[in-house]
C-alpha cells in the first residue's frame, strides 16, 4: 500500500498569532508552549510563513515555547514600501524581532529553506546563545549552477534575468504557482494553497517573493551574501554545538553528494533519514 502522507498532514492552522512593531513595522509570529524552560524558533523561507510549522510545531511545544515569525514581507507580517527585501533587511528585521521578544534567552533553531541563511548566520553570531540547530535543504554557496540538479538551474537561472525574472515571479507568480507544488511530494490541498496564495494576492506585493532566488549565492554573487554564507559554513563546520539534520532522498539542495562532503563530516550531529521527499513538506 503506498504511503498517504495527507493522512498526517493537516491544512489547520491552529494557532493565533501575535504581533509587534519592529522597526517600525509589524512583524506576526507564533508564539506557543511552555514558558518555562526551553525555546525553539522557527525560521522558514521562500515563499512559505509560519504556516508550514503547523504540524511540526504541535509536537515540540509541550516541551518548549515556539516562536514562529514571518519574516517581513511574508505571511501575515508587513509589506514595506522601497524595502528591497534582501537577506541583509531580512537580518535586520529579525535581529531586531528576536531582540524584542527573546532579549537573553537560549534558544534551539528550526530552519528550512532562506530561514536557514538567516538563522545560522545569527547562530554564528550569538553562539553562547544556541542550544542546537535543527535544519533540512538549507542555503550553501555554489560554486557553479552545476552543482544543483539540472531541472533547478533550469527553472532558476531565468529568474535571475532582470525581465524575465520579474515577469515570472512577480506577474505571473510562478513561485506560488509552479515552483512550491512542484517541490512537495503530495499534491497540496486548495486551503494549503489559498493560504500561501494569501499574501501575494495583489502583484505589488510580490517583491519578497523575486528578491530570494537573485540572493542565491552562485559563483561569488551577490557578494554580501556570498560572505554571509561562507562565513555561517565555516562556523558549522568548527562549532561543536548540537545538530540535527533531516534529509529526503530526492532532495532537491542537499543531494546525497553534499551529504556525503559535508553533513556527515559536521560535529556533533545527528542526521535522521526521511525517506522519499522533494524541497516543501
Amino acid at each position: 500500500m503506498a504511503y498517504d502522507s495527507s493522512q498526517l498532514i493537516s491544512s489547520e492552522f491552529p494557532f493565533e498569532k501575535r504581533k509587534i512593531e519592529i522597526l517600525g513595522s509589524q512583524i506576526a509570529y507564533v508564539d506557543v508552549g511552555a514558558s518555562d524552560g526551553a525555546t525553539t524558533i522557527f525560521l522558514h523561507g521562500n515563499p512559505t510563513s509560519s504556516y508550514v510549522w503547523r504540524n511540526i510545531i504541535p509536537h515540540v511545544c509541550d516541551k518548549s515555547r515556539c516562536i514562529a515569525p514571518d519574516l517581513i514581507g511574508f505571511g501575515d507580517s508587513d509589506k514595506v514600501t522601497g524595502l528591497e527585501y534582501r537577506i541583509a533587511d531580512h537580518q535586520q528585521y529579525l535581529d531586531a524581532f528576536l531582540g524584542a521578544v527573546l532579549p537573553t534567552e537560549k534558544v534551539t533553531l528550526v530552519v528550512h529553506n532562506w530561514g536557514s541563511a538567516l538563522g545560522f548566520d545569527w547562530a554564528r553570531r550569538h553562539e553562547d546563545r544556541v542550544t542546537g540547530v535543527a535544519f533540512f535543504e538549507f542555503v550553501l554557496p555554489a560554486p557553479s549552477w552545476d552543482v544543483f540538479p539540472p531541472a533547478v538551474a533550469e527553472n532558476f537561472i531565468p529568474f535571475r534575468d532582470p525581465n524575465l525574472g520579474r515577469e515570472l515571479l512577480i506577474n505571473q507568480n510562478v513561485f506560488i504557482e509552479k515552483v512550491l507544488p512542484l517541490n512537495v511530494l503530495r499534491q497540496l490541498s486548495e486551503e494549503e494553497m489559498r493560504q500561501y496564495r494569501r499574501p501575494f494576492l495583489e502583484v505589488e506585493s510580490r517583491e519578497p517573493l523575486w528578491r530570494f532566488p537573485n540572493e542565491i549565492p552562485i559563483e561569488g554573487h551577490p557578494a554580501d551574501v556570498w560572505e554571509k554564507v561562507t562565513k555561517y559554513i565555516d562556523w558549522l563546520s568548527h562549532t561543536d554545538i548540537q545538530k540535527l539534520f533531516f534529509w529526503a532522498e530526492s532532495a532537491v539542495v542537499i543531494t546525497k553528494d553534499i551529504v556525503e562532503s559535508f553533513v556527515k563530516k559536521l560535529q556533533n550531529i545527528k542526521i535522521v533519514h526521511l525517506g522519499p521527499g522533494l524541497h516543501y513538506f
